[in-house]
């Protein structure tokens, strides 16, 4: 990472624990109140954007350019600055709004730092439950009120003892998409919708095995990928390939069941 040493990666990695900790506090002022919910998406769609969303963004950007000023930034609400730049810092300020406007926990803060467009450092913070889930090169942990512990993800799983996590069954949006999601729905133990960032945190947990998305945008994926792979899990899009821009993607416990999952979807 641009020669960068082990105690200078650790910096960056509990600069962006704090930062995103920092952003939650300010979201917690929102959560479980009345408050204003725009949509983005227009007529025909929803696509939910409130006040604490662009409030936490806003403070995050504001921590960066603080400490950081030759870094990029890329943010959900607020888009890029400095795109041309080598270390650029990935923000979703809630990831999982529609659970947050309904008062539920499967949302949190997205922090990550990318090289050249390559995952670094990924945090997920969810302030409500105080949990804060970090990778990097350095390792992968869960970090809570009381107590740090060591991530690592399952090993072993088969597809057909495993519950295939999505966020939405529309997103799957075109034939052809579906018609291989439910390939691997059919194939596997069961299905379980919602989760949103939690659940690619469960796989590295051990809690979970398999993750299929699509429609996921730079800001859904990449601080996700550093807490996966540190924990032993895979990360790609339905080809195989590491995930970039607006894509598919595949979440996995280990490689062996990775590799099953994108047989199926290709049928």
């Amino acid at each position: 990472m641009l020669e960068m040493d082990d105690a200078s990666l650790a910096a960056l990695v509990e600069f962006a624990a704090r930062t995103a900790a920092e952003a939650g506090g300010e979201i917690l002022k929102y959560f479980r109140r009345s408050i204003e919910v725009a949509n983005k998406a227009g007529p025909g769609g929803f696509d939910p954007v409130t006040q604490a969303d662009r409030a936490a963004e806003e403070l995050i950007r504001a921590r960066i350019r603080e400490r950081f000023p030759e870094h990029g930034l890329l943010g959900e609400e607020w888009g890029v600055d400095g795109a041309d730049r080598p270390l650029t810092w990935i923000i979703d300020p809630i990831d999982g709004t529609r659970a947050f406007v309904l008062g539920q926990l499967h949302w949190g803060t997205l922090l990550g730092l990318t090289e050249n467009g390559v995952s670094r450092i990924g945090v997920m913070h969810q302030p409500y439950v105080r949990e804060t889930f970090v990778g990097s090169r350095l390792g992968a942990e869960l970090r809570t009120a009381h107590a740090r512990h060591a991530l690592r993800a399952r090993r072993g799983a088969r597809l057909a003892d495993t519950v295939v996590c999505a966020t939405d069954p529309l997103l799957f949006a075109r034939p052809e998409e579906r018609a291989a999601f439910d390939r691997v729905a059919r194939a596997a133990r069961a299905v379980r919708y919602g989760g949103d960032c939690y659940t690619p945190c469960l796989v590295a947990a051990g809690h979970a095995d398999l993750v299929i998305e699509s429609q996921m945008k730079p800001w859904d994926i990449l601080p996700l990928i550093p807490i996966v792979e540190a924990a032993g899990g895979v990360v790609s899009d339905w080809s195989g390939a590491p995930p970039t821009g607006t894509c598919q993607v595949v979440i996995a416990s280990d490689r062996d069941l990775h590799r099953e999952v994108l047989e199926v979807l290709h049928g």
